[in-house]
C-alpha cells in the first residue's frame, strides 16, 4: 500500500484519481475492500480518524470525520467506489490504467464516480493539513454498490446503521457541478433532486398455442399494441416545485427566444407541442416533466414450440418529485387500457421537500471559479444514492465541480468506453471543494 506520512500533505488530486482507477471494483462483483483500504490508509494518514462498516467483508464503506466547530451540523461527502462493467467495450486505452493522454485521465471511474472521490479526499485532506476548522463537522463516505442498488452501500447504511449520520442536514455527491453548452452560454447544473425509482410488471394476455399453429390476435398481437403506446405517448405533463425552479433559472440564463421556451415548458397547455419541436433535445427535459417508464425485460413462452397467454414487461418507472407508485399505475392504466395487468413490483419511498439552504454558497463558489457560468438547479432523471440518505431527512446536491472542454459531451462518457475527465477539471474540482469547507455557513 502506501506510506502514511506521504499523505500529511494534500496529495496531487489527479495522481490519487489514477491510483484509484487502478482497483478493478467492477459491480458486479463489487471487491472495494482493496481500494476501500487504500483510501483509509491515506486519510488516518493524515490523521483524520476513519471506520469500515460492512455487510460482507469484501464489499465495505469507509465513514471518515474531519472535526469542525460546532457551530453549523455535520456535512456529508459522499461517492461510491464502484464502477459499472467494461464488458465488450473497445476501449483506446486500458480502463484500469488510469493513464493520462491527451489531456484526460482514462480509464472506468474516472468521471463515476473515482474523480469525485480524489476531489473531496484532497480537499479533506488539505483542511487536516493546515488546520482548517470548518463551522461544523465534515463526514466522508466512501461508498460500496452504488451501480447495483447501494445493498451493500448507502442502503446498508441507512437502515443498519443511521446513527453514523445523526444530525446531518445536508449532504454532497454526484451528479452536477460540470459545465455543460446550451444555446451558446455555458450553464453548471447543480443537482437538487432527481427521481425515484419504481419499477412495475405489466402482463398482457391472450390465445396461446402451439408454434406450429399461428395464432392472430394473440397475445404477441397484444404486446405490439402495449409496446406501440409506450413508445408514442408519454405519459401526463406534472410541473413539480423543483422543475420550476430549474427551467426559470434557465430561461433566465439563457435569455433571448431559447430563454422563452424553457419558461413556456412550465405551461401544461404547451409542455408537449414544444418538447415535440425540440426532436431530439426533448430526451434532456421531457422525463423532468412527466413520470416515466421505459421497457426492459420481457418474459415469454420458455420454449421456442409454445405461443404464450401471456407476456410479462419489467418497466423501469421513474417518478417525480412528490408523485407515488399508485399515480404511475393510474397513469399507465389510462393510456393501457384495462386488460393489462399491472403490479408494483419495487418503489422507494418519496423524499421530503427539497431543501435549498446550501444552494446559494454552491452557486456562490462556481461563480468564483468561472465567471462565465451560469450556476442552475437541477432535477435528475436518474437516481443516485441520495435516494437512500434522503430517508434520514439528508438534501443531497449534485456537486463535483467540473471544467469541461466545449464540446465534451457529459452523459455520452459515462458509463460507455473511452470514460475519461479532462486533467485540469479534477484539480478544479478539488480546488472547489475545499473551498466549500472552508465556506461552510454557520448555524
Amino acid at each position: 500500500m502506501i506510506n502514511p506520512t506521504e499523505m500529511s500533505s494534500a496529495p496531487d488530486p489527479v495522481t490519487l484519481l489514477q491510483r484509484l482507477i487502478t482497483f478493478d471494483t467492477t459491480n458486479p462483483p463489487g471487491d472495494e475492500a482493496l481500494c476501500i483500504e487504500y483510501i483509509r490508509e491515506i486519510l488516518t494518514g493524515a490523521g483524520i480518524s476513519t471506520q469500515t462498516v460492512a455487510r460482507e467483508p469484501a464489499r465495505p464503506n469507509l465513514i471518515a470525520r474531519l472535526e469542525g466547530r460546532g457551530e453549523a451540523p455535520p456535512l456529508l461527502l459522499y461517492a461510491h467506489v464502484d464502477v459499472v462493467p467494461t464488458t465488450g467495450q473497445a476501449w483506446d486505452h486500458p480502463p484500469f490504467s488510469g493513464e493520462i493522454a491527451n489531456g484526460f485521465v482514462w480509464g472506468r471511474g474516472a468521471l463515476d464516480c473515482k474523480s469525485g472521490i480524489s476531489m473531496m479526499i484532497t480537499a479533506l485532506v488539505r483542511a487536516a493539513a493546515e488546520g482548517l476548522k470548518p463551522s461544523g463537522d465534515i463526514l466522508f463516505a466512501a461508498l460500496a454498490d452504488e451501480e447495483a442498488g447501494g445493498v451493500y452501500g448507502a442502503k446498508f447504511l441507512v437502515e443498519e446503521h443511521p446513527e453514523l449520520f445523526a444530525g446531518v442536514r445536508y449532504a454532497i455527491s454526484e451528479f452536477g457541478g460540470f459545465t455543460m453548452q446550451l444555446a451558446g452560454k455555458t450553464v453548471m447544473p447543480i443537482m437538487i433532486a432527481e427521481k425515484q425509482t419504481c419499477a412495475v410488471k405489466a402482463t398482457v394476455h391472450g390465445a396461446g398455442g402451439h408454434g406450429s399453429m399461428p395464432v392472430r390476435n394473440g397475445s404477441m398481437a397484444e404486446l405490439a399494441r402495449v409496446l406501440q403506446i409506450l413508445d408514442r405517448h408519454r405519459l401526463p405533463v406534472h410541473i413539480t416545485p423543483e422543475a420550476r425552479t430549474m427551467f426559470h433559472a434557465l430561461g433566465d440564463a439563457l435569455g433571448g427566444l431559447t430563454g422563452f421556451v424553457m419558461r413556456q415548458l412550465l405551461n401544461p397547455a404547451l409542455t408537449n407541442p414544444l418538447l415535440s419541436l425540440l426532436g431530439e433535445k426533448a430526451r434532456l427535459f421531457s422525463p423532468l416533466l412527466h413520470n416515466s417508464v421505459s421497457v426492459t425485460m420481457l418474459q415469454g413462452s420458455q420454449v421456442i414450440n409454445v405461443i404464450p397467454d401471456e407476456i410479462a414487461l419489467g418497466l423501469d418507472g421513474r417518478l417525480l418529485p412528490g408523485q407515488r407508485d399508485e399515480d404511475l399505475i393510474r397513469e399507465l392504466r389510462a393510456l393501457l387500457g384495462p386488460d393489462v395487468t399491472l403490479e408494483v413490483v419495487h418503489v422507494i419511498e418519496p423524499p421530503p421537500p427539497t431543501d435549498m439552504g446550501l444552494f446559494d454558497t454552491l452557486s456562490d463558489i462556481l461563480r468564483e471559479s468561472n465567471p462565465e457560468a451560469f450556476p442552475v438547479p437541477y432535477l435528475l432523471a436518474g437516481a443516485t444514492d441520495g435516494r437512500h440518505f434522503s430517508r434520514l431527512g439528508i438534501q443531497t446536491y449534485g456537486f463535483l465541480p467540473m471544467q469541461l472542454p466545449p464540446d465534451f459531451k457529459f452523459t455520452e462518457v459515462i458509463h460507455t468506453r473511452n470514460e475519461r475527465i479532462p486533467v485540469d477539471a479534477v484539480t478544479f474540482g478539488a480546488d472547489a471543494m475545499y473551498r466549500l469547507l472552508q465556506r461552510l455557513p454557520a448555524g
